[in-house]
């Protein structure tokens, strides 16, 4: 009994090489212009830094507002924050007193 090799077939074989090659291609692509490929980390890196910023400034902020609730606890009111506060918000002043308007931003 005789046995026949067979040959493989030459476009299958140049057809395999032609996706991976294209496939190789696709990750070096991807490797430069993906979103987390090289180009896309100095877009994170940017953004991080940008967020930072962001932050430091929200903590001064929120650092701002802390300590002036602070100034407002019941068990240590400061009066004269009272009367500053109250006559603001009511626009009421004393006769003998100059008022003085300053616009705010």
């Amino acid at each position: 009994m005789s046995t026949r090799l067979r040959r493989p077939s030459i476009i299958r074989q140049l057809s395999i090489t032609v996706l991976l090659i294209a496939f190789q291609a696709y990750l070096g692509y991807s490797l430069l212009h993906g979103q987390y490929g090289l180009k896309g980390q100095e877009q994170l890196r940017q953004d991080i830094v940008e967020l930072e910023a962001e932050r430091a400034l929200l903590n001064t902020q929120v650092d701002d507002l802390r300590h002036h609730l602070s100034l407002l606890d019941p068990a240590r009111l400061d009066p004269d924050l009272i009367t500053e506060l109250a006559r603001s918000q009511l626009s009421m002043a004393h006769e003998n007193e100059i008022l003085v308007s300053v616009a705010q931003n």
